[in-house]
């Protein structure tokens, strides 16, 4: 079973995903074999997964994903899959969670990459609704995880590349929303952005991917804002700003706590560059230095 190149890039991540990475042929081999699965084309992957359609023991068409065992974010995403039951998501047929693996119902192949960003943002947010359904007690708590990202962003504020002002910021909006009780409570995506939401034969999109937890609605708009880039170039703040805009007016969300979380997520997204680099002990590289400077841009965009 070939890696993707791009996949197996993410050795350079330490040796936890050296030995996933090692392993992951034969694990994809195993659930083959004893889900009856035959593949039906070339592999594909994620930041941390590995996606081969398949096609069933009856012949029906499905995807195989067979994620990073070390990842916290998507260890319920069966979970949320579950819970939703293929409404405003792909349809999950199977799971085992020790070894991250899903069956899911094959849908796409196009995304939301291609239409125009606004029409983009607002089928996202239509999607809200159905997905933000109240959160079962087996779902992670966003308040309990925010916490730990907040003690660990503190502890490393000196080192990071991020003007001072909005790390505290971060800091402290972070943690008033660890103690508000809306901080927790429907089950959210976590990552709703173009390119995980595709298009499908039994509705025109269907969200996949989630990294779910029991949280507040207003957590989901700060991938929107950092995907699709290169669009923007020339016209960045203007086009951040609409964007959050339009997701803010369809989504009828609280326009200042929608903003105060983009800002939180956009500093612990950074914060995790510096991370990633401390974790195996190297300076950070290019790619992570444009991250955190994109990071700080897009925080800088929503400030009124």
């Amino acid at each position: 079973m070939p890696i993707p190149d791009g996949l197996d890039a993410q050795r350079r991540l330490g040796p936890d995903w050296e030995r996933w990475l090692d392993r992951l042929p034969r694990r994809c081999a195993d659930l083959l074999a004893e889900w009856e699965l035959t593949v039906d084309g070339g592999p594909m992957h994620g930041f941390a997964s590995l996606v081969l359609p398949v096609r069933t023991a009856d012949g029906e068409s499905a995807v195989l994903k067979v994620g990073f065992d070390g990842a916290e974010d998507t260890a319920q995403e069966h979970l949320a899959l579950q819970t939703w039951a293929g409404d405003g998501a792909v349809e999950l047929y199977r799971a085992d969670p020790a070894r991250r693996a899903l069956l899911l119902e094959r849908i796409g192949p196009r995304d939301l990459v291609g239409e125009w960003d606004l029409q983009a943002c607002e089928t996202v947010a239509a999607l809200y609704p159905r997905l933000h359904r109240p959160a079962g007690p087996r779902f992670r708590r966003l308040s309990e995880v925010l916490s730990g990202w907040l003690d660990a962003m503190a502890a490393d504020a000196a080192d990071m590349p991020v003007p001072r002002r909005f790390v505290d910021e971060a800091l402290r909006r972070g943690r008033e929303f660890v103690d508000d009780p809306a901080c927790d409570g429907a089950i959210i995506h976590g990552d709703l952005h173009y390119e995980n939401v595709l298009s499908a034969q039994r509705e025109p999109w269907l969200a996949i991917d989630p990294q779910p937890m029991s949280g507040d609605p207003h957590y989901e708009i700060a991938p929107l804002l950092w995907n699709r880039w290169d669009e923007m170039d020339g016209y960045l703040r203007h086009s951040i700003n609409r964007r959050f805009v339009t997701v803010v007016e369809v989504a009828g969300f609280d326009e200042e706590r929608a903003r105060d979380w983009v800002v939180v997520r956009m500093i612990i997204n950074a914060h995790w560059s510096v991370q990633d680099a401390k974790r195996v002990n190297r300076p950070l590289d290019d790619g992570e230095r444009d991250w955190i400077t994109k990071c700080v841009a897009v925080a800088k965009a929503v400030q009124p």
